[in-house]
């Protein structure tokens, strides 16, 4: 699947661009909701990555992009739940993982895609 970081702000996934957090979930992408995940923000100083979040546990490996420069942070119970499902959780800055997903075949993506901070 091809994804990439364009710049601070901006990420495109197969060809389209977005200007916001997304989701994808077996290759459909979708805009990431943190509502539920903005009551953490103080206590991180930005909106975490929580398990109240809509995320995409079904594949066996999840692709988290956290960000231009890695600052996204990954809340514990993310992490823990993961590993109760036996699902790989692989958080690393959006660009690297950009490069991840161009070797994940579209139907089987399973991705957060953070494109600030």
């Amino acid at each position: 699947m091809k994804a990439r970081l364009v710049k601070f702000g901006e990420i495109e996934v197969e060809g389209k661009r977005y200007t916001h957090d997304v989701v994808i979930e077996g290759g459909k992408v979708r805009k990431r909701k943190k509502g539920p995940s903005k009551q953490f923000r103080e206590k991180f100083g930005h909106t975490p990555l929580s398990a109240e979040e809509e995320i995409p546990w079904r594949g066996k490996r999840l692709i988290v992009g956290t960000g231009a420069q890695g600052a996204l942070p990954v809340m514990d119970e993310v992490l823990a739940e993961a590993k109760r499902r036996g699902i790989e959780l692989i958080a690393a800055p959006t660009s690297e993982v950009c490069q991840l997903l161009e070797e994940v075949k579209k139907g089987q993506a399973y991705a957060i895609l953070h494109c600030t901070c």
